[in-house]
């Protein structure tokens, strides 16, 4: 569906397409009203959580990307994953105050982190040493909403 042949894509009513996951997010929870989610549009609030959006989409989803690939030299996979690792240590400690990326309120932001490190194992990256890290995996993974769709994509029994 998405013309340069990446995902994620969301067709609109009118036939025409969205790209780009964290616009998607944007106008999807404006269409909902999902202030909780993403707020309101010219708030400091809506900026902390396209800042975070930013974040995981530039230095964690583009950096999981090419450890899919099975052709990846060794060299070149553990130079990622240690990239990885250095960005995951610097959230495990901003998440040492707080429940989420913002706060204590979950945002658009937060479920693209969750669904990025759940990549982690899928490549290969060892993420047992940062405690916060997982206990916002679990949290975010225990989210009513969360299971429901996870179980909807096969992800989760």
């Amino acid at each position: 569906m998405n013309p340069r042949a990446q995902v994620p894509a969301l067709e609109l009513d009118d036939g025409s397409l969205l790209t780009e996951g964290t616009l998607i997010a944007q106008f999807l929870a404006d269409r909902a009203l999902a202030r909780e989610v993403m707020p309101a549009a010219g708030t400091l609030a809506r900026y902390r959580v396209m800042q975070w959006q930013s974040f995981v989409g530039a230095e964690l989803h583009k950096s999981y990307g090419p450890l899919f690939k099975p052709a990846l030299p060794d060299d070149a996979r553990a130079l990622l994953l240690a990239n990885l690792r250095a960005r995951y240590a610097w959230l495990d400690q901003h998440l040492a105050d707080k429940a989420y990326l913002t706060g204590e309120t979950f945002t658009a932001a937060d479920a693209y982190l969750f669904t990025v490190t759940n990549w982690s194992r899928t490549v290969g990256l060892d993420l047992a040493g940062f405690a916060r890290i997982q206990a916002f995996q679990q949290g975010v993974g225990a989210r009513p909403a969360v299971v429901e769709a996870m179980r909807a994509e096969g992800l989760r029994d």
